[in-house]
């Protein structure tokens, strides 16, 4: 029996399983095996989960955004009128077959735009070469999900079924579960709050479907066994991600009104360029970057090209990592000005933690 067949076997057992108390350690078992097997989906055997040709795109760049939505939804055109880059326009689907890069420069950082291919229903299987589309929208900072603001919640809901069928999970944070594997000892389980779904004896059943009978885990909220499941893969990605209702040309002003409302949605027309404003805001919002300006001794700070950081990496020697590898061996102490610290300047080690628009000058050892 094939991986697909067998996915499908599990995904309608669990849709007539009804969800109760009794038949929460079956259902955790199923979601474990269903997991399983879309890993090896995901990476077949032999590790050659290449993205393939015309898929592959060297990151440049601060940040890099991918566009994913289903075909003739208008990906292209926003790239093109983003990022003036050509990528081919046409009225029938699938005119992208490769990934198209573009670039934009926002707030002082160079963002990486790459208009992926259309996507369709079974691209997390394989079809419509969506599996090598969605291998490359986890390498992105930030998902665009192009949507058509007539049909935009059919869309979406298969869009992210594709996504999370990947392992992508969109606009949240890792599960806040600690999973440590040991050499003996039975699991040992720890639950900071009470827990309405998992319990020992449901963690045991999925932990015994990866043949883990040894292991410490401490839940530190309410958690779930699909976020116990994640955990355990340990493959999964967490991308912030903003939907675009695209073609708001074609609807009233009312109907605009009620989209402004939907959490994480930008309303646009990439055709007529309108919103773009809102769109870059958003993205920068979402993007999480790190400005800091550079001061070399006895000069003024150098506002025209800022070092752009991450924002999970942005201490003091993650600064001067991005400016060149040879500068912390030199490091001596650093002056910061900006909301990172109390007194302007003030003298800081290599961990202090920078603050967007903060000023650096790097001292180093005589």
């Amino acid at each position: 029996m094939s991986i697909l067949q067998k996915i499908a076997d599990i995904e309608a057992e669990m849709a007539r399983t009804q969800k109760n108390k009794a038949t929460m350690g079956h259902l955790g078992l199923l979601k474990a095996k269903l997991a399983k097997l879309k890993r090896e989906l995901i990476t077949p055997k032999g590790g050659a989960s290449g993205a393939g040709e015309g898929f592959d795109v060297a990151k440049t760049g601060d940040a890099r955004i991918g566009f994913v939505g289903f075909p003739s939804v208008g990906k292209s055109t926003l790239l093109s009128n983003l990022a003036g880059v050509y990528s081919e326009v046409a009225a029938y689907e699938f005119t992208t077959l490769t990934t198209v890069p573009g670039c934009i420069k926002y707030k002082g950082a160079k963002i990486q735009l790459l208009d992926l291919p259309g996507i369709i229903e079974g691209a997390k299987d394989g079809k419509g070469r969506g599996k090598q589309v969605i291998a490359v929208a986890r390498t992105c900072s930030l998902i665009f999900i192009v949507l058509d603001v007539l049909k935009p919640l059919g869309q979406k809901k298969l869009i992210e079924k594709e996504l999370e069928g990947f392992g992508i999970r969109l606009n949240k944070e890792p599960p806040q579960i600690t999973f440590r594997r040991k050499e003996k000892g039975g699991v040992n389980l720890q639950c900071v709050v009470q827990q309405t779904e998992l319990d020992m004896e449901l963690v045991k059943t999925i932990l015994a479907e990866y043949r883990i009978h040894n292991a410490d885990i401490v839940l530190k909220y309410d958690a779930t066994a699909d976020d116990l499941i994640d955990v355990i893969e340990g493959n999964r990605v967490y991308i912030p991600c903003i939907y675009l209702l695209n073609k708001i040309d074609q609807i009233s002003i009312e109907e605009l009104d009620i989209i402004y409302r939907i959490p994480h949605c930008v309303p646009i027309s990439a055709h007529h360029k309108w919103n773009f404003d809102d769109l870059l805001e958003k993205m920068w919002e979402y993007l999480n970057l790190c400005r800091i300006y550079t001061k070399p001794k006895g000069q003024l700070p150098d506002y025209s090209a800022p070092v752009v950081l991450r924002a999970d990496k942005k201490t003091v020697e993650d600064f001067c990592n991005k400016i060149h590898r040879t500068i912390i061996r030199e490091f001596k102490y650093a002056l910061v000005w900006g909301s990172s610290v109390k007194h302007q300047p003030q003298k800081v080690g290599k961990e202090h933690v920078l603050n967007d628009e903060d000023v650096v000058q790097i001292c180093k050892k005589v």
